[in-house]
């Protein structure tokens, strides 16, 4: 029986967002549209039974805004946890969506090559080891609570199967997360655990 109590998270997508670069590979932090708004508010009204102790986001703007919309209905505190970004497209910045300078590196890293690196970013192993640490790092400090996390598509999708013991790899490639549905994971002394990916019901259907 392990010493604590594990942490529940309710891990989000970000809502629906506009971009300044739609149509290039960027970094930008991206904004909310009215559409993401909307997403975010029923995110949080479902959540209200589950009694949240605290709400955390990526530093990227529309996880930022998604946090700041979720916590005053959820009467809780919003902080940021940097480690919650989204994967750096590094020096493909300005290139197009599916360039080959990317796209080999997302290759390897899907046949199990952690150590390929993202052109001035990070490799595969160094975005899971920051993920995380911030998850965990939350995960300390509210033992046996709830906790809402809002984070990003790639890296939730990439991470978190990957810390999971009870999930496949390509678990996200066969089921897309979609705006503010969250994911819900265990994280304690026996590791990590989904419970639900957005899309199925439970545990044993992921």
């Amino acid at each position: 029986m392990p010493l604590h109590c594990p942490t529940r998270f309710f891990i989000a997508r970000h809502g629906d967002a506009g971009y300044a670069h739609a149509h290039v590979m960027s970094d930008d932090g991206g904004w909310l549209t009215g559409k993401g708004r909307e997403q975010v508010q029923s995110c949080a009204a479902a959540l209200t039974a589950d009694r949240i102790a605290a709400v955390h986001t990526s530093p990227l703007d529309r996880a930022v805004q998604s946090g700041e919309i979720a916590a005053p209905i959820l009467s809780v505190a919003v902080e940021v946890a940097p480690g919650l970004a989204e994967i750096s497209v590094g020096d493909c910045a300005g290139k197009p969506w599916g360039d080959p300078s990317l796209q080999s590196v997302y290759d390897a890293w899907m046949a199990g090559d952690l150590h390929a690196r993202v052109p001035g970013g990070e490799t595969g192993a160094e975005v899971i080891a920051r993920f995380r640490d911030a998850v965990e790092s939350i995960a300390d400090r509210y033992r046996g609570e709830q906790v809402l996390l809002f984070s990003h598509g790639g890296v939730m999708s990439f991470a978190i199967p990957r810390l999971a013991a009870n999930t496949a790899d390509d678990l996200a490639h066969r089921k897309f997360i979609p705006n503010a549905v969250p994911a819900v994971v265990e994280v304690g002394d026996e590791g990590w655990r989904v419970l639900s990916w957005p899309g199925s019901a439970d545990a044993a259907s992921v």
